[in-house]
């Protein structure tokens, strides 16, 4: 939905410990969406073999066939017989910022997957990312790529709020990356109790994400590398954007290229879902790209990434 006005000028200082606000908005649309969802359709218009792993209701079956087409093998996903697919519902203002909220539903029920089986199916798994979820769920999936030896991802995002310090150490430990926003990763660090160096301890690489200011990639070694964003042609919808960096990242590292080569071509798909309404409605071209890829960050950036392009 959008508010046409600033959630800012509603709040009032002084009553911040009892807001009742109602914001009357001009527009509702409903779209496909879904941290691991959108990450994977990504992941599937760049070419790459994305396995969806979550729980979702019987009212699954029209987004399956969405993701279906678009590369995105569904095996992986349960059906609940008694809940609706996960809903987010979020109120954009007209300065970008978002208030929202999230009906877990059948999420719940992700506890219940085991990665193994579907490990065996598909021969090989080159990354387990683990994204927001039901909680004892990443936690369990975390632990099975610990035991079983999978190289994986953890991203906390919104279910940083809703996880406690212990949790938070627990899931992150032993990842091969640890993906947050900026913000999240102030809030990881105050829940955890941990510092800068106890966090490199405990995680291969840290991608922090810092919005129109790019990304910043730290190394075990503490060194680190930041990579600035693609310039839009229009800041259309934040929502999603996130998602569509981290299926650039991961589409490039999955597929040999080194770090600034990956996060380059998660600001460019980063960028094309800021460009355009709803997080899985961006499209993509391989001439367009890689024009825009150059004017960023140079013909040798291009020429690199244009051989894992589709």
């Amino acid at each position: 939905m959008h508010f046409p006005g600033k959630f800012s000028e509603q709040l009032v200082a002084e009553q911040l410990h009892k807001v009742s606000l109602s914001f009357l908005v001009d527009d509702l649309v409903v779209r496909r969406g879904g941290i691991g969802a959108n990450i994977a359709f990504g992941l599937g218009v760049l070419g790459c073999s994305p396995i969806l792993v979550g729980a979702v209701g019987a009212d699954f079956a029209d987004y399956r066939s969405w993701l279906e087409r678009h590369g995105v093998d569904c095996a992986g996903v349960h059906v609940s017989e008694v809940a609706h697919t996960a809903r987010f519902v979020c109120t954009t203002d007209d300065e970008m910022n978002q208030i929202a909220s999230f009906y877990a539903g059948a999420m719940s029920e992700s506890r219940q997957i085991e990665l193994h089986p579907i490990e065996a199916k598909a021969g090989k798994l080159d990354l387990v990312l683990i994204g927001p979820d039901d909680p004892e769920g990443m936690l369990r999936h975390a632990q099975e790529c610990r035991q079983r030896g999978y190289a994986f991802a953890v991203d906390p995002s919104q279910q940083m709020a809703r996880m406690d310090g212990a949790q938070i150490r627990d899931f992150v430990t032993g990842a091969d990356y640890l993906f947050t926003n900026d913000y999240e990763w102030e809030l990881l660090r105050q829940k955890t109790g941990w510092s800068d160096q106890e966090v490199m301890e405990k995680v291969g690489l840290r991608v922090t994400t810092l919005g129109a200011k790019g990304v910043e990639i730290v190394r075990k070694d503490g060194t680190s590398l930041t990579v600035s964003a693609v310039p839009e042609t229009a800041k259309v919808d934040p929502t999603g954007v996130g998602d569509g960096f981290r299926a650039g990242f991961v589409a490039a590292i999955t597929q040999g290229l080194g770090l600034e080569r990956a996060a380059q071509l998660g600001s460019l798909i980063a960028t094309l879902v800021l460009e355009t309404v709803g997080t899985q409605e961006w499209t993509f071209g391989k001439e367009a790209a890689l024009a825009r890829l150059s004017d960023a960050f140079g013909p040798e950036a291009a020429a690199e990434i244009a051989p894992i392009l589709p």
